[in-house]
Formats: structure tokens, sequence, C-alpha cells
């Protein structure tokens, strides 16, 4: 595991916050197909939910787990207790929400996938033995995806105390229309946005030797 300075971490952990902010106002959209961009054009298509879980995955990525975990707590501080940063608005009351466990899984979720990232492996030169190699670009897309995976597993987990607390106000079993709604409903989309965390990560990682 490669520890990531101090100031790195602040310095993600700025930057971090700003775009877990951001991408919850920025919906996410997939392109045409590359064959149809000379011919039709680039043609842009909504999927329905926000590039916030793709900034997590990509701050995680690009900070480790100490600047994953650090931005998402302030990140739900500021939206419990100040502003109006989540989907529906923020408070106390948001705890409420069935939507409010895939956001408190941004933490696990943050910390997985960041330590993920920065595994560093041995190479297998004699010569440079003892020199760390950085992830590859499908190590970081394994890392994004592990990452996504915790943060629906205990999304799920919210929602069924959810189910268990509010039984009769919802109307009897409504689980499964939950996990629905959010989980199997998002999912694939999400994945596409965990690629293209991945993908940047890759990038900004080799062009800041690190």
């Amino acid at each position: 595991m490669t520890r990531v300075s101090r100031p790195y971490i602040l310095m993600w952990t700025i930057v971090g916050l700003f775009l877990t902010i951001g991408a919850n106002f920025l919906p996410a959209y997939v392109t045409s197909s590359p064959w149809q961009w000379f011919s039709e054009g680039v043609t842009a298509y909504p999927i329905g939910f926000k590039c916030q879980v793709g900034a997590v995955l990509l701050v995680s990525c690009l900070g480790g787990r100490t600047t994953g975990v650090l931005t998402q707590v302030i990140y739900l501080l500021l939206g419990l207790l100040w502003l109006k940063i989540f989907n529906d608005g923020g408070g106390i009351e948001y705890l409420q929400k069935p939507a409010f466990g895939y956001l408190l899984a941004f933490i696990p979720g943050s910390w997985v996938c960041g330590q993920l990232a920065f595994r560093r492996f041995s190479s297998p030169d004699a010569a440079t033995r003892n020199t760390p190699l950085a992830p590859s670009l499908e190590y970081l897309g394994v890392s994004c995806l592990c990452g996504l995976l915790t943060i629906h597993a205990i999304g799920i987990i919210y929602l069924i105390g959810f189910q268990l607390i509010n039984w009769q106000e919802l109307g009897g079993f409504k689980l499964l229309d939950l996990i629905v709604t959010y989980s199997i409903h998002p999912f694939l989309g999400q994945i596409v946005l965990a690629c293209t965390a991945a993908l940047i990560a890759f990038v900004v990682r080799k062009i800041m030797f690190y």
C-alpha cells in the first residue's frame, strides 16, 4: 500500500468535495456509437441519474482511501447540518429517506476503492524488483467496481432497515421496489461511470507521476 502525502490528501479532498457536490447536479449521459459520429454527429442521451457516484470513485482513485473517506464525511455533514446539496435537498430529516443509505455508503465505498487503487505491485524484472509499479487501468477499473458494489451492498442493507421501520407507512412489502429504484435500475449506467472514473484517474496519475 502506497501512502499519499498530506498535501495530496488536502488537495484532493478540496477538489473531491467540489466534484461530489457539483456532480450531484450534473446528469449523466451516454453518446451514440463512435462509428455514427462522422455520419450522424455526436448525440448525447440522458440515462436518468446524476454523475455523483463517478465523482466519488474518481476522488478515491486519485487521492486514496483517506481522501475519499474525508471528502464524503465532510459532504454528509454539510448536507445534514447546513446546505441543501443532496438530490432532494438536505437537513437532518434526510436520514429518514431511503436514498440516504446510498449516501452513507459513499464512506465505506470510498475506503474500499481508495485502498485498492493505491495498492502497489512489485516489478517482475529482477533489476527493478524493488520498484513499485503503479496500478494498471484494468486494476483501477476493478477498484472502482469494488467501491461501487460496496455502495450498493450497504445501500440495500439500509433499505432493509428502512423497510422494517416504515412497514405500515409504506403499505406493506415495498423493499423490492426500493431496490429496483435505487440499485438495479441505475447499476449498469453507474458501471459506465466507474469505468470512466478509472480511465480519468489512470491518465491523471500518469501525468502526475504517481
